[in-house]
């Protein structure tokens, strides 16, 4: 009998469904998880109502053909994103991993900064520095006379834009990966006479597999969801047609029926990362728990300078050519007499609210944690899958769903710091449920339970030895929010109260009217602020794996 049971804290009959085949939790569990879950259902719901309100031009508003087209042009950038991502990130694992590369510890943070970076930010840099009129040909003309240059705009700069800042959500996998390999497996196929690349091509391979496709599909929802690089550069998929036509006011409903589509294909990325993690290799990767051993490093030998060379191409490409395209544009605009603005005001909001976002975030991630964790079964699977459906949709999309909510029911909320937290958490939750969880599956419920037959009170066995134990994973989970919080740039414009601004619209509204020059030094002041939680997050993780 569970302790929900002994207390008559869960009616039987009507959730009994719901928790077939698992032992059913307290009220003070799947209650404020259900309230998270109805949340995390808004935006859908919102949509549904829209597009069906339209009736039988529901259907023409789908499946017209400029649809169509919008598909087809966001399927081909979250395929290029994707490849890309791949073929950049896994050698660079290999690399910082299993080789004796020099500096390996600098290139594993260093080539994990790129995160910190909206791609906003990036796409504004690329635009400046790689487009028309922009600095490289600047110095080209300068230099040999080149009057012209191909233009960077479409899909060309859409797609570099989002590889060199989505590549570590494939670098992050591969790498506790390879941490984690068994690697007698690999003695073994030595020992029976493969060289070090058969090994690798037949034994290490295959067991990376999941973790490279798992990385891969990620990047493609990052490239489904992002809005601020497909915007800056001009190429037209869902969630840049979507924002236009709310923006716009031009018709909301085929924003609504769009959002639909845009739901199905993040749906469909979502099963396609699962059916990944669920292949051969996947089951053996988590079934083994991590590597006993260290392997020798790789000797690079002769490949170590082009090693170098490629480690340092990476970082200057996704790191230092926007960090250099910023601080020109504002030493220029300092020079030209530019004040330099800073907005220390907006900067602060930015904080302030990341924070909010962090501390919400993690409490209401906190219950469907512990649902997964201690309660698996029907109705704790269904509640974590769903979670993830924030994270594949844009902020428009959430953002589009709360309005419809504040309007019509709730117009007190409507325009409130409130609302803009709830958008953040529906967005960023699978980022704290996910550090929870991971620290919450390594505290054994023995613990626990000692701790009640000694006499304990549920609230002190939880201060004292549950939430000690699984701290670790709230402060991950709460930098993790309030990074992604300070980078989010459409539902912080939709629902931002008025005269609210941050860093991220702050800078947006000045590359929108094409001042660089006063864009830039924000933009430098919330790279670094961004920078901080994502430094302590890799040198933690650096610490625990050495």
């Amino acid at each position: 009998m569970t302790s929900g049971d002994r207390f008559g804290l869960i009616p039987r009959a009507p959730l009994e469904w719901l928790f077939e085949g698992q032992a059913r939790p307290p009220v003070v569990v799947w209650a404020p998880a259900a309230v998270v879950a109805a949340l995390l259902l808004t935006a859908p719901l919102y949509l549904a109502i829209r597009t069906l309100g339209a009736g039988p031009d529901a259907a023409d508003l789908i499946f017209r053909a400029r649809t169509l087209w919008v598909v087809v042009r966001t399927i081909a950038l979250m395929a290029t994103v994707m490849a890309g991502c791949i073929a950049i990130a896994a050698p660079l694992a290999w690399l910082t991993v299993r080789t004796d590369l020099p500096g390996r510890g600098f290139w594993r943070v260093a080539t994990m900064l790129p995160l910190a970076l909206p791609s906003y930010i990036v796409g504004f840099t690329v635009a400046v520095g790689l487009g028309p009129r922009g600095i490289l040909q600047g110095w080209l003309e300068a230099a040999f006379g080149i009057e012209s240059i191909p233009s960077i705009y479409g899909f060309p700069g859409a797609a570099f834009t989002l590889i060199i800042i989505s590549f570590p959500y494939v670098l992050l996998p591969v790498r506790a990966a390879l941490w984690n390999l068994d690697v007698s497996l690999e003695e073994s196929a030595r020992a029976l006479g493969r060289d070090r690349w058969q090994t690798f091509r037949s034994v290490t391979l295959p067991m990376l597999r999941p973790a490279i496709l798992a990385g891969g599909l990620l990047t493609a929802l990052y490239a489904l969801s992002d809005f601020g690089a497909v915007a800056i550069m001009r190429y037209e998929t869902f969630t840049w047609s979507i924002f236009v036509q709310y923006g716009a006011a031009l018709n909301r409903t085929l924003a609504a029926a769009w959002s639909l589509a845009l739901i199905v294909l993040a749906l469909g990325v979502v099963w396609g990362e699962n059916a990944a993690r669920n292949t051969g290799g996947g089951r053996y990767y988590r079934s083994r728990g991590g590597a006993t051993q260290r392997t020798a490093p790789v000797p690079l030998g002769r490949w170590r300078w082009p090693a170098l060379a490629y480690c340092a191409s990476i970082v200057l490409l996704a790191l230092g050519l926007p960090l250099a395209v910023l601080l020109y544009w504002t030493i220029r605009g300092v020079t030209a007499g530019e004040p330099l603005e800073l907005l220390w005001r907006a900067a602060a909001n930015s904080m302030g609210v990341s924070a909010l976002a962090a501390i919400l975030t993690v409490i209401c991630g906190a219950p469907i944690a512990v649902l997964a964790v201690r309660y698996p079964g029907r109705f704790s699977r269904w509640l974590e899958r769903l979670g993830f459906v924030g994270f594949a949709l844009p902020g428009i999309v959430i953002a589009l769903g709360l309005v419809y909510l504040g309007v019509n029911y709730a117009p007190w909320l409507y325009q409130s710091l409130a609302m803009l937290a709830i958008a953040y958490v529906t967005l960023f939750l699978p980022a704290a449920v996910g550090s929870l969880r991971a620290s919450l599956v390594q505290v054994r419920p023995e613990f626990e339970d000692a701790a009640r037959s000694l006499g304990r009170r549920p609230w002190q066995v939880l201060l004292t030895i549950t939430l000690p134990l699984v701290r670790p994973g709230i402060l991950t989970g709460a930098a993790l929010v309030f990074l992604l919080t300070m980078k989010e740039l459409p539902a912080t414009l939709i629902l931002s109260p008025i005269g609210f601004t941050t860093l991220a619209s702050s800078i947006w509204a000045a590359a929108e009217e094409a001042y660089f020059a006063r864009a830039a030094a924000p933009a430098l002041l919330l790279v670094a602020i961004s920078s901080i939680p994502l430094a302590c997050i890799t040198a933690r993780e650096e610490r625990r794996q050495e």
